[in-house]
């Protein structure tokens, strides 16, 4: 007789925590199979912490085949669930689909970012709620101190170095708090030309700090906060966001580069499409955490809307602290509903909860008892390591040092601003030039974040808003492919790559070094002087490449951030026909495209640009 079939998506905090209570549980009697995003658990409450340059991104990133041996590993996003035909359907990291069938269910999800319907959010605020965001947070605040410094003008300098914070709950609060004092530490060694501090701004339509805490606690986070110059406004949101700032709801206007939008979460839009009975976007589910009526289906964590019987009528809120706790119950049902252990119902007490402010500075309540100050700050990372399920070591090392030795304050640009929409439904998995779409989510830039910072990143360095016809740019890496492309390619486009030519200000792409042009090349690939294609990106400027000669190309990898061969086959399985263009050995071109302006600078590699002119005669960032 086979061995039940148990699936298990989303490895959050309940998801995780039910696939390691049921391994230890089933023993073999049972194939569990895990389905998730990524390959590693995610302790969000340390996320602030990364992006203030106390932890390395791998200390709050927990191997998921390293802590979970009997479980297997499948990576993958569910875009389909078909509860009758008993089979999960998914979507590979790199765009590969299949399905996993299965006799138990367990869905948990999780929560994305929560987006309000507010103009310009979308387009130039960034959320918190994976390593990407948390990573381009600390380069772009990086960056923009480092921009401000250097800038002579003082409304430029104010602009660069003012935070604004969406969100006065335990995310935007203690992004606010170890903000401020990373910014902090940062001029104290390299002070600005203007001798103006960075100025931090935590917004909230809320009457106070954390208002699911105890007033007490709130008062001293508050407290902190203002001590540090954090300009904290309580009532206070966000009217409009604009790409040189904010208006907001008092009708005063702030000049930023920095918008994070930690208003909140709701429950991953998977459960939407199921068609069953829903309360506020959660899958209404019983104190066992089983669906009412389909008995092989089980939903714990964020997604799931558990009866609260401690105070009969409402649900269990939205925190990680229940989320671990409904998946050791849910486990233990689901391992019940195979003959093994008894079913037990959700019930909970409340332990407290913990804010780490920074430095020596908490806010915590364990088990009722309000403290502050340096005890709470150690309770505080007490719990933290005791609550991980790995990695222990590793982050209290990573403390010591930080308490020993100044933090490395240096911009990796290994994230762009386009790889972490708001919009995305998927925030922990950074967006990759060609990266395959996903059900319901953003796969780049267009359509969804036009003009906006990143247009100084474009090949030929004109922002998307001159491209001919007024069209938003598209071909921006991660976006949608050039309209001129056969079958979709935008090889051309690629970052490190050449322009195409119908891009203003850009070369025609007859003038691209490494080989023949793509209109002598044959649909087997290769071009007729025994060259293969476009050639690779190498982080050289164009012309340096030129001076150094022809450099054939290697066979395409498929890895992000390399041009792809213009010829190779397409992300429909195609091989494209190449737009003809004459040969560089057959003499004078006789269309040899739009003459690049003078002003403009040949494209460099794909690092933070700097201002590049725009029609309307001001300067566009990059990453701003």
């Amino acid at each position: 007789m086979s061995r039940p079939r148990i699936v298990i998506v989303g490895a959050g905090f309940a998801g995780y925590r039910t696939a390691r209570t049921l391994s230890r549980l089933t023993r073999h009697q049972a194939d569990i199979t895990l389905l998730n995003p990524t390959d590693y658990f995610l302790y969000l409450p340390l996320l602030p912490q990364v992006a203030a340059g106390i932890l390395e991104p791998r200390r709050v990133s927990v191997s998921l085949s390293g802590t979970l041996p009997h479980v297997r590993l499948v990576l993958g996003e569910a875009d389909g669930i078909d509860l009758d035909g008993h089979t999960v359907h998914y979507t590979g990291p790199e765009g590969e689909e299949g399905t996993l069938p299965f006799d138990r269910l367990v869905l948990a999800a999780g929560s994305v970012n929560k987006l309000l319907p507010i103009p310009g959010v979308a387009e130039h605020a960034h959320g918190f709620r994976g390593l990407p965001e948390a990573l381009y947070l600390r380069d772009h605040v990086t960056r923009q101190v480092e921009l401000a410094a250097a800038a002579d003008d003082r409304a430029e300098c104010a602009a660069r170095c003012t935070f604004v914070v969406v969100g006065a709950g335990y995310t935007g609060t203690e992004v606010a708090a170890h903000g401020a004092m990373y910014t902090d530490a940062q001029v104290r060694k390299h002070p600005m030309r203007t001798g103006m501090r960075p100025r931090w701004m935590l917004l909230d339509v809320a009457p106070r700090v954390m208002p699911e805490m105890d007033e007490r606690l709130s008062r001293t986070a508050e407290r902190v906060l203002r001590q540090r110059g954090v300009d904290v406004r309580m009532g206070t949101s966000v009217k409009e966001a604009t790409h040189d700032g904010v208006v907001l709801t008092d009708g005063s206007t702030v000049d930023t580069r920095t918008l994070v939008w930690c208003v909140g979460v709701r429950p991953d839009p998977l459960v939407e499409s199921l068609g069953l009975p829903m309360e506020r976007g959660r899958l209404l589910v019983d104190p066992h955490l089983q669906v009412p009526g389909r008995p092989e289906l089980f939903a714990c964590g964020d997604v799931a809307a558990v009866p609260d019987l401690n105070q009969p009528g409402q649900y269990t809120p939205m925190t990680a602290q229940h989320a671990w706790r409904h998946g050791k119950v849910c486990a233990q049902n689901v391992a019940a509903s195979l003959g093994i252990g008894e079913r037990r119902a959700y019930r909970h007490r409340d332990m407290g909860f913990v804010v780490d402010l920074g430095g020596a500075k908490a806010a915590a309540n364990p088990l009722g008892l309000p403290m502050s100050g340096p005890a709470a700050g150690a309770v505080t990372r007490g719990y933290h390591l005791a609550a991980m399920p790995g990695n222990r070591v590793r982050v209290a090392a990573d403390w010591l040092l930080d308490a020993v030795l100044p933090r490395q304050a240096v911009q990796l640009g290994l994230v762009r601003s386009w790889s972490v929409p708001l919009e995305s439904s998927s925030p922990e998995v950074a967006r990759v030039p060609g990266g395959p779409e996903r059900h319901g989510r953003a796969a780049g830039p267009t359509g969804q974040r036009p003009d906006v910072e990143e247009t100084g990143n474009q090949p030929g360095g004109e922002p998307a808003r001159n491209q001919p016809g007024g069209e938003p740019a598209k071909t921006q890496p991660g976006g949608e492919p050039a309209r001129n492309q056969p079958d979709g390619e935008s090889a051309k486009t690629q970052p490190g790559g050449e322009p195409a030519k119908e891009q203003p200000g850009a070369e025609p792409a007859k003038n691209q070094p490494g080989g023949e042009p793509a209109g002598r090349r044959s649909h087997g690939g290769r071009a007729k002087g025994g060259q293969s294609g476009s050639p690779r990106a190498s982080g050289k400027p164009r012309r340096a490449v030129e001076a150094a000669g022809p450099r054939p190309a290697r066979e395409g990898s498929g890895k992000p951030g390399r041009a792809p061969r213009a010829s190779g086959t397409g992300s429909a399985g195609k091989r494209p026909t190449a737009p003809s263009g004459p040969s560089r050995s057959a003499g004078p071109p006789t269309d040899p495209g739009p003459e690049p302006p003078a002003n403009q600078p040949p494209p460099g590699p794909d690092i933070a640009p700097g201002p590049v002119k725009r029609t309307d005669r001001r300067a566009a960032e990059g990453d701003s």
